[in-house]
């Protein structure tokens, strides 16, 4: 039997594996915003719960941090929580590059949430205290970290989870589909 050659797909040479590979990273940063986005979802609705059962104010912190690192002020106090809460969103949507790199490198599934979370929490730790905007780690109470850990978690979870759904291969959905006919 005789082989035809599909002419939706193209060849591989060598002259376009190089938008392949341009292609799937672009992809796997596509993926990896849309799952940050998602994840910023899940740390704020967490943050959400845990402020109504501790009594806790909503942070300033990340429109503190703009201020410092961006030269970013908002126009009067009355609109620094909204500031703070647009870094919030363009912060931890932006985390999910890195899932996106991880993807495109080929980490996936729990290894790759763990990495994510390592990332995100180390990056928690260290930012604030670098800008002055909170203590050293050594001086929080052990229900910070705890309380910081799992929140972070929680985003890295999500968004981990929305990428690996959404980074499916399409011929492996095809071929689970076609087993099930």
């Amino acid at each position: 039997m005789k082989k035809t050659k599909n002419p939706e797909v193209a060849e591989v040479t060598e002259e376009n594996k190089m938008a392949i590979s341009v292609g799937k990273v672009a992809g796997a940063l596509g993926k990896g915003l849309f799952a940050g986005l998602i994840g910023t979802a899940a740390i704020t609705v967490s943050q959400s719960i845990e402020m109504i059962l501790t009594d806790r104010e909503p942070s300033t912190i990340p429109a503190d941090a703009a201020a410092k690192v961006l030269g970013i002020q908002p126009i009067d106090d009355e609109k620094k929580p909204a500031l703070a809460n647009e870094v919030h969103w363009l912060y931890g949507t932006s985390w999910g590059i890195f899932r996106g790199l991880l993807g495109a490198m080929g980490v996936k599934g729990i290894s790759a949430t763990l990495l994510h979370f390592a990332a995100i929490y180390g990056g928690a730790l260290t930012i604030q205290p670098s800008l002055d905007l909170a203590p050293p780690v050594k001086e929080w109470n052990m229900q910070t970290i705890i309380t910081e850990g799992i929140h972070h978690f929680f985003y890295s979870l999500v968004a981990g989870s929305v990428y690996d759904a959404i980074d499916k291969n399409p011929a492996e959905s095809e071929g689970a589909a076609s087993t099930m006919s």
